[in-house]
């Protein structure tokens, strides 16, 4: 099943979001799963709006991408990103 996931960053850059971002692009599969990913600028930092095809997959993701993010001095998460089931998702103008 499907999951949404939003987390709010605060004090956080797009220059470091890049930075991560860059990294990660480095890691073969690390986004195996991810059917959906934007960064939204904020004036507190940044949002993070995600859709996982499932919930291993997520935390796959999760647990490369932690030890990244904490070696390029990202803060722990204040609050924990709001995770919720999808009920339906489709992209515009794809097939199927």
């Amino acid at each position: 099943m499907a999951l949404f996931v939003h987390a709010v960053v605060p004090g956080t850059t797009t220059g470091q979001y890049d930075a991560l971002h860059s990294a990660l692009q480095e890691r073969p599969g690390i986004f195996e799963g991810c059917l959906a990913h934007a960064c939204v600028p904020t004036d507190e930092g940044i949002e993070v709006f995600d859709i996982w095809e499932s919930e291993q997959h997520m935390n796959a993701f999760v647990e490369k991408m932690m030890p990244v993010a904490a070696e390029q001095g990202w803060p722990g998460a204040e609050v924990a990103p709001r995770v919720l089931r999808v009920h339906n998702h489709w992209v515009p103008g794809a097939a199927g």
